[in-house]
């Protein structure tokens, strides 16, 4: 089965993360990192109530990070790894520009 994460930003080419060959992360594992990054990152709650649901967290985090972060391929990886396994997906496609994600 065919695992990746992408990632899409304005004006910029995508990045496309491929997970086939990579150990998964565990769940667990995968929300303490995006729960890290988030806080390095300075990131906030999308939505005003501060409620962060796990695919509003994976999206800042993108969106923080910027498309010059995912040039330091260690760390592209890493987002990939903890994307994909804390929403439980294999595919997982990020538009940064249009704030979705979709599977």
């Amino acid at each position: 089965m065919r695992s990746e994460v992408t990632v899409l930003f304005h004006n910029c080419p995508s990045v496309r993360l491929d997970l086939n060959e990579v150990q998964p992360l565990p769940h667990d594992l995968a929300r303490v990192w995006l729960d890290d990054q988030f806080a390095q990152l300075g990131c906030e709650p999308l939505r005003p109530t501060g409620k962060l649901l796990t695919a509003d967290k994976v999206l800042v985090v993108a969106q923080a990070a910027g498309p010059q972060r995912f040039t330091d391929v260690a760390w592209a990886q890493a987002f990939a790894r903890a994307a994909s396994a804390a929403l439980a997906k294999p595919v997982v496609h990020i538009d940064v520009a249009a704030m979705s994600i979709s599977y």
